[in-house]
C-alpha cells in the first residue's frame, strides 16, 4: 500500500506542475493512468500531495538551503516531487522534531524503486543533509515579509496584499487561521424527509452534529465513524456536504416557492439544490455553467438530492444568459482567485500571480454586467465569492452600482459575518480565522 501511495503522490505531484492542475484533477489523472484501486493508497496518497503542497514554499526555501547553488527547480519533475514528499514526511509531519532514520532509508529506497536509481542518483548525498538541517536559522535570516510568507505557507505577494488591506497584525492571524482546514459541515435536505428523521439516521450512522446558528439546516460535523460519502444517509440524497459559507449564501438570496430562479456558474449544484430545498421544490431554477465536465457532476448531484425544478444549461456567462425572460432571483458565484479557500484547494495559491486578481475581476464584471439585464423589476441579483481581496469583491459592486443605477445594495439576513469594505457595509465577508468556514464575501443588489 506505501509504495502504491507513494507512486500515486510523486505522479500526481508532477501531473500538477506539468500542467497546472488541482489536487484533485490531477489525482484522477494519475489514479487512471496507474489503474491503481486501492482506497486506501489513494486516501493516503491525497493526503500527502494536499499537505505537501500546503506548506510547498518552506520545503523549497529549505531544500535550496542543502542543494546549494543549484535548485529544487532544476531538477527532474519526478525529482522534485519526490525531494517535496520526502522533506515533508521526515521533517514537517514530525514538526521538525525526532528524526527517524530507518523511516528515512525506507523512503529512499521506495524513491529508487518508483524512480530508478539514475534519477535520484545527484540527489542522494543531500538525503542525509536534509534529515538534519535546522529550520531557525534560515527563517531568521528572512524578510519580515518572507518569514511570515513561510512560516504561514503563503506566496510573498499575498503576505504583502494582506498587509495592506487588513493591516499587519489582522493579516498574520488571517493567514496562521488559512493554514488549518475548516470544520467539516453538512446541510440537511429536508426534501426527502423531516430534519429530525435524517438526525436520527445520522446518529445512527455513528455521526455527530452541532447546530451551526442562525443557519437554517447546517451542521457542523464533530464526530463520525466513517468518510461521509460512504454513509447509506448520503447516497440517499438526505445530506449534502456543503461549507456553511455557501449555506448562508443560499439563504442570504432567500429564494421563495414559486420563484424563477438563474443560477448562474452553477455546478456543482451546491446551490441549486439548496436553492430547490429553500424553494420547496416549487417554481423554477435554470442553473448555468460554461464546464460540461461539472455539468455532468451537477446532473449527478441533483438526481442524487431528488431536485426536480432545476435545469442545466450550458452557457457563457461572460458574454449573456441565454434566456429570454427575467427572473425574480439571478444568483451569480462566479470563477475567483479562491484566496479565502486556500486550505482547500492549497495548490491555488502557488498558480497565481498579482496580475490573476486583476483578470479574475475582468472575466467577473463581464459576468455580472450580462446578469443585471435579466433581472426582473423587483427582483435581486447576489453576487458572491470565496475570495478575501477587494479587486473582485467591493470594487466589482462600486463599479456596478455606477453602471446600473437601477440597482441599490439591500441587508443581508441571517448576519453571520463582518460588514464589507470600503463602506459597503450592507455586504457581508467571512474568514477562516474568524468564522471557521471559507474565506467569503457576498452582495445582494435589489433592482427597483
Amino acid at each position: 500500500m506505501i509504495r502504491d501511495a507513494w507512486t500515486i503522490a510523486i505522479e500526481t505531484l508532477s501531473w500538477m506542475d506539468m500542467q497546472k492542475l488541482s489536487e484533485r484533477l490531477a489525482l484522477a489523472r494519475t489514479v487512471k493512468q496507474l489503474s491503481i484501486k486501492d482506497p486506501n493508497a489513494i486516501r493516503y496518497a491525497y493526503g500527502l500531495v494536499v499537505e505537501t503542497t500546503r506548506r510547498r514554499n518552506l520545503i523549497d526555501k529549505f531544500v535550496n538551503t542543502v542543494v546549494a547553488p543549484k535548485k529544487i527547480s532544476e531538477y527532474n519533475l519526478g525529482v522534485q516531487s519526490f525531494l517535496r514528499l520526502y522533506v515533508y514526511q521526515t521533517r514537517i509531519a514530525k514538526n521538525w522534531g525526532k528524526i527517524n532514520t530507518q523511516e528515512a532509508s525506507q523512503i529512499a529506497s521506495l524513491g529508487r524503486v518508483i524512480l530508478g536509481w539514475e534519477p535520484l542518483r545527484d540527489v542522494e548525498p543531500f538525503l542525509g543533509f536534509l534529515l538534519t538541517r535546522q529550520l531557525g536559522p534560515i527563517l531568521k535570516a528572512a524578510s519580515d515579509v518572507e518569514a511570515v510568507s513561510l512560516r504561514t505557507f503563503h506566496p510573498s505577494w499575498f503576505v504583502k496584499y494582506c498587509y495592506k488591506l487588513m493591516g499587519r497584525d489582522d493579516a498574520i492571524a488571517f493567514l496562521e487561521g488559512s493554514v488549518t482546514p475548516p470544520p467539516t459541515y453538512i446541510r440537511i435536505s429536508t426534501l426527502k424527509s423531516t430534519e429530525e428523521t435524517i438526525l436520527q439516521k445520522l446518529e445512527a450512522e455513528g455521526v455527530k452534529l452541532e447546530k451551526v446558528q442562525p443557519l437554517k439546516y447546517t451542521y457542523k460535523i464533530t464526530e463520525m465513524k466513517q468518510p461521509l460519502n460512504t454513509l447509506p444517509s448520503y447516497k440517499e440524497g438526505l445530506f449534502y456536504i456543503q461549507d456553511k459559507a455557501s449555506c448562508f449564501a443560499a439563504e442570504a438570496a432567500d429564494p421563495k416557492p414559486g420563484n424563477t430562479v438563474f443560477d448562474v456558474c452553477a455546478a456543482p449544484s451546491a446551490k441549486t439544490t439548496y436553492l430547490a430545498q429553500l424553494m420547496q421544490s416549487n417554481g423554477a431554477i435554470y442553473s448555468v455553467d460554461f464546464s460540461n465536465r461539472r455539468l455532468k457532476v451537477w446532473k449527478k448531484e441533483t438526481a442524487r438530492m431528488g431536485i426536480k425544478i432545476a435545469q442545466p444549461v450550458n452557457a457563457d456567462a461572460c458574454i449573456t444568459l441565454p434566456f429570454d425572460m427575467q427572473a425574480d432571483l439571478v444568483i451569480l458565484d462566479p470563477p475567483c482567485t479562491s484566496t479565502g479557500i486556500f486550505t482547500k484547494q492549497p495548490s491555488a495559491k502557488w498558480r497565481l500571480r498579482p496580475k490573476s486578481v486583476e483578470k479574475m475581476a475582468a472575466i467577473q464584471w463581464k459576468m455580472i454586467d450580462s446578469c443585471a439585464e435579466k433581472v426582473a423589476a423587483g427582483g435581486a441579483l447576489t453576487y458572491s465569492t470565496c475570495s478575501i481581496t477587494v479587486e473582485e469583491n467591493e470594487m466589482i459592486i462600486e463599479r456596478f452600482l455606477k453602471v446600473h443605477p437601477e440597482f441599490a445594495l439591500t441587508e443581508i439576513t441571517p448576519k453571520i459575518g463582518l460588514a464589507g469594505l470600503r463602506e459597503l457595509t450592507k455586504c457581508q465577508r467571512l474568514y477562516p480565522h474568524i468564522h471557521q468556514s471559507n474565506g467569503f464575501f457576498i452582495a445582494k443588489l435589489q433592482k427597483e
